[in-house]
């Protein structure tokens, strides 16, 4: 199947409409239960995202020239959703998107060759890895560091939540060439760095994280990892530009992958708020059920707007760091209304493995914290909207 053709010229929903036709494709084949089992068996959902390749649609958001399938945020936003939609969100796809981004804008074409172009097709997978143990949400207090030898760089220390760590044959990794205590600003000294999972002085520990998904998280330990100079991406020190460029794109990510997870959730509750009838008639029709399965729908078509909204504003060159902020607020609050939504109309059941809804709430809740936690958020929203005063 040829991969969708679409140019940020287009209208919005044909971009959209377009994107998630093809990943119907996919997901018809690899449905819900093909990811269950892959959890189940603690497997990486390999046939899957070859088959993402293959529609071209891994390559979204990645311009034909180095190897993608064209589009932008929009697309890529719009498989995520897509994924969701069908119960099948890959944690993948967000370390993905994120982590090509710096290496598109600011890599070689040796580095984009090497690194983006082979995501396209699926076959090498990229991660990223940013957040520390000690420093938690506060980046720039990082202490992983990159030191310069005779032909490279050696890197030492240590990143926590990483996902699917172990599936990856490369790693976008956030350090420090500088140390905090040496800078005058937190953001100088911060560069970014491709590393080959295969390198020698990388240890993986899997973490005990109870979401359902098919990417586990791994805590990652750097002792004396060597790097050559082409690891760097970039200029030395110059990196936290080039970070959030990246993380404004995950913010999107995350948001499509909540928006995905609240319909399915919701799609369940309605299902089976029309055939439950313990007193006679269907419980869809008592107001206590209804209306909150209606004020979900509501907030996740609100949540909808503001992240494809952001979604067009970057694809149009405009700064939208504002908007994607707000847009995974949204989205995680309202994903998370739904799946609650959906446990109250199951009941009891709802807690039956077998029916699959308490098994969304982990990644939906988890989408309130990460990739960022949603009280950050705010506080960007409380400074640089509403010119508060800085409250961290």
């Amino acid at each position: 199947m040829n991969p969708p053709t679409q140019t940020p010229t287009e209208p919005l929903a044909a971009r959209i409409q377009q994107v998630q036709e093809a990943t119907r494709g996919v997901t018809a084949r690899y449905p819900r239960s093909y990811i269950l089992d892959c959890i189940k068996s603690d497997r990486f959902p390999e046939e899957m995202w070859k088959a993402l390749g293959e529609f071209g649609l891994l390559g979204l958001s990645v311009p034909e020239a180095c190897g993608g399938s064209g589009g932008g945020v929009v697309e890529i936003v719009a498989l995520g959703e897509a994924l969701g939609l069908a119960g099948i969100p890959t944690l993948f796809l967000v370390v993905t998107g994120l982590g090509r981004v710096p290496i598109i804008r600011h890599g070689t074409a040796e580095q984009i060759a090497q690194f983006v172009t082979p995501t396209c097709d699926g076959s090498m997978k990229l991660c990223f890895a940013i957040t520390e143990p000690d420093a938690g949400t506060n980046s720039f207090n990082m202490s992983t560091l990159a030191t310069r030898s005779e032909d490279g760089w050696i890197l030492n220390g240590q990143k926590v939540f990483i996902s699917g760590a172990r599936d990856a044959d490369y790693m976008l990794v956030v350090a420090r060439t500088q140390k905090a205590s040496e800078v005058k600003y937190r953001t100088e000294g911060i560069s970014l760095f491709v590393v080959d999972m295969k390198t020698p002085g990388i240890t993986l520990r899997l973490l005990n994280v109870q979401v359902e998904t098919a990417e586990r998280q791994y805590q990652v330990f750097f002792d004396d990892v060597r790097l050559p100079e082409a690891a760097l991406i970039g200029e030395a020190g110059k990196g936290a530009k080039l970070m959030f460029e990246g993380l404004n794109a995950e913010r999107l990510l995350a948001a499509a992958a909540a928006l995905g997870i609240g319909e399915y959730a919701l799609a369940k509750a309605v299902d089976y708020a029309k055939q439950r009838k313990p007193f006679g008639k269907p419980i869809g029709s008592y107001q206590a059920v209804q209306h909150r399965l209606a004020l979900a729908k509501a907030e996740l078509e609100a949540a909808r707007l503001m992240t494809y909204h952001a979604a067009e504003r970057f694809d149009a060159g405009e700064d939208a760091g504002t908007q994607a902020n707000m847009a995974k607020l949204l989205a995680s609050r309202a994903a998370l209304d739904a799946v609650e939504a959906a446990i109250q109309t199951h009941g009891g059941y709802a807690f039956d493995r077998d029916y699959d809804i308490i098994t969304l709430w982990p990644m939906a809740r988890l989408i309130a914290i990460a990739p960022v936690n949603n009280e950050m958020l705010l506080n960007y929203i409380g400074e640089h909207v509403l010119g508060l005063p800085k409250s961290y």
